[in-house]
């Protein structure tokens, strides 16, 4: 018993370890701050909404990020700001759309879950289309269940693994839900790539 309780500890380690590794994108970063000079040296009176956008997005990632769970309304404001900065570096390519049942707004999930997919989705489905496309995101509730969905334009890649973020997403999905939780990345028409996490309400 001791020594399956070690491994599960180890377990636990290795994944925040990979997760903190995950948290955001270091371009995105990097693209953020090159516009705010951008914005900075041209005295654009946008410049200080986009300082305040970044703040915002720091200290989430910094803090709630240690949190077991946050609220589904936090996470939301997390990706609204995470869009406007991205909406600077895309322009008109990079198209979004969030509905979200009201009533799960107070729901607890996991921080940056959804960050998660929509990062992967920029990466793999905007940032790779000269044409952009709409990220569209929509949490409902369905048979004693949340479900997020994170739907992108794109292709699935051949060889059908999934990237890191992905990967500890699925497990810390599985570590936090007792294993009652769920995490699936499909293919629609050749055309769109949908990401849903399942979980259970309370």
């Amino acid at each position: 018993l001791q020594q399956q309780k070690l491994e599960v500890e180890i377990q636990n380690i290795n994944i925040e370890k990979d997760f903190l590794k995950s948290q955001l994108n270091p371009h995105f970063l990097f693209n953020t701050l090159n516009n705010l000079y951008g914005l900075s040296v041209k005295k654009d009176d946008s410049a200080p909404e986009v300082i305040l956008n970044l703040s915002d997005i720091m200290s989430y990632t910094l803090y709630e990020s240690n949190s077991e769970k946050v609220s589904l309304e936090k996470e939301i404001d997390f990706i609204k700001n995470y869009f406007e900065l991205e909406k600077m570096r895309f322009e008109k390519r990079l198209q979004t759309s969030i509905e979200v049942d009201q009533q799960l707004l107070k729901t607890p999930i996991l921080p940056l879950s959804i960050q998660t997919l929509v990062e992967n989705a920029i990466k793999h489905g905007i940032a790779q289309r000269k044409d952009g496309g709409i990220i569209q995101i929509q949490v409902q509730r369905e048979n004693g269940y949340m479900h997020t969905r994170v739907l992108n334009p794109g292709k699935l890649k051949t060889s059908g693994r999934q990237g890191l973020g992905l990967k500890n997403l699925s497990e810390r999905l599985q570590l936090q839900f007792n294993g009652k939780a769920s995490f699936e990345l499909t293919e629609q028409n050749g055309e769109t790539i949908s990401a849903i996490i399942k979980t259970p309400l309370p």
